[in-house]
């Protein structure tokens, strides 16, 4: 067991699925436990008959064909009803991000599965077309990334999200992008193009401006500083950039708000928001192991702090209070985000994208117009 000895509880860690750092070298998860949907458990052991090293772990990209692209949400504390994912699992590797107890639905693990075993979906931007050319589509936002990366490395081979963002430019629809990558930069001619009829907004996730600690959790993601630098960059093109502190963790990176708010404020950026560190199903048992190995000493107190912010669970999935938890911790933090944000002039409105210019494809059959 990777954990503390005898410990239970949340982020107790995970018995008979670490992989050695060997092979892992440069991923997030520290291990790769099975999915909550297996019927059966596996147990990594040295037998003593394996004549070499296993060999390190490499990325798998399948080809997803999927029949429709927009997913659907009615979740009462969220500002989108409608997202796409050109991609499941991701290559960054944030140990803390919410989306990888879904890969346990593709009978896969969270864990180290998730960031290496990828799928990307090639007839996204088609299929996105045809969903827009349904009778009666009515258009609102569609947020891209909102699971995982649009912009994660595979992007520059596969390209989904520039042939969906093309989709979304040419039908003049509005969009909100949620990455951490400065590989949206290579996408500024459309995000510039749109962002002139009030029709993107970028939100950029930042979560600490220290490269130490950034290559611990978001070990491919780019580093802090790219980040910083693709907001300026957007910015400067009339593109509106939004910064995201998520997540923040008690006792690791909450010291740094203020720091952060200042950092992208000069940066351009003319929103902010958080979110507080989210544990749902296996996460709560990958992020303790992942804090056993790197920093032991906090871990006790990590895990006191967010069950103090969650009802005295490692994690209450009630909306409205599941993204910002509850509490005197939740308080303080809700407090100094507030007050920092005041202080660097944040405007208190959020930019909202215009609905009224889309441009619906023609329908099979239907005659173009000629004028």
């Amino acid at each position: 067991m990777r954990g503390m000895p005898g410990t239970t509880g949340p982020g107790a860690g995970l018995a008979g699925s670490g992989v050695a750092a060997d092979r892992r070298r440069g991923r997030g998860a520290t291990a790769n436990p099975d999915g909550r949907f297996e019927a059966t458990r596996r147990e990594a052991f040295d037998d003593g008959w394996t004549p070499d090293a296993p060999a390190p772990l490499r990325n798998q990209v399948s080809l997803e064909r999927a029949r429709t692209i927009i997913t659907r949400n009615a979740s009462p504390d969220i500002s989108f009803d409608r997202s796409i994912n050109p991609y499941r699992g991701c290559e960054h590797g944030c140990i803390y991000c919410f989306a990888r107890p879904n890969h346990a639905y593709a009978g896969l693990s969270p864990g180290l599965d998730f960031e290496t075993k990828l799928f990307a979906k090639p007839d996204a931007a088609a299929l996105l077309e045809h969903e827009l050319a349904a009778p009666g589509y009515r258009p609102r936002t569609i947020a891209l990334g909102t699971a995982t990366d649009p912009y994660q490395p595979i992007e520059r081979e596969h390209r989904i999200t520039r042939a969906v963002l093309a989709v979304l430019a040419r039908l003049r629809h509005p969009v909100g992008i949620v990455t951490k990558s400065n590989l949206i930069l290579r996408d500024r001619d459309l995000l510039g193009e749109m962002a002139t009829h009030d029709l993107v907004k970028v939100a950029i996730s930042v979560t600490t401006l220290d490269p130490v600690l950034a290559r611990r959790m978001e070990p491919r993601a780019p580093h802090p500083a790219k980040r910083l630098e693709a907001i300026r960059t957007l910015s400067a093109a009339g593109v509106p950039v939004m910064a995201i502190v998520a997540p923040i963790i008690p006792s690791l990176n909450d010291h740094e708000i203020e720091a952060i708010l200042e950092a992208v404020r000069a940066a351009g950026a003319r929103e902010a928001s958080y979110v507080l560190l989210r544990l749902p199903h296996e996460l709560d048992d990958l992020v303790g192991d992942w804090l056993s190995e790197h920093y032991p000493g906090r871990r006790a107190h990590i895990f006191s702090l967010l069950s103090g912010a969650r009802g005295g669970k490692a994690y209450d999935s009630a909306f409205g209070t599941r993204m910002i938890g509850r509490g005197p911790y939740a308080d303080l933090i809700r407090s100094r985000f507030a007050l920092a944000k005041r202080r660097l002039g944040f405007p208190e409105e959020p930019l909202r994208q215009r609905t009224d210019l889309f441009r619906p494809p023609p329908r099979a059959g239907e005659q173009l117009a000629l004028f």
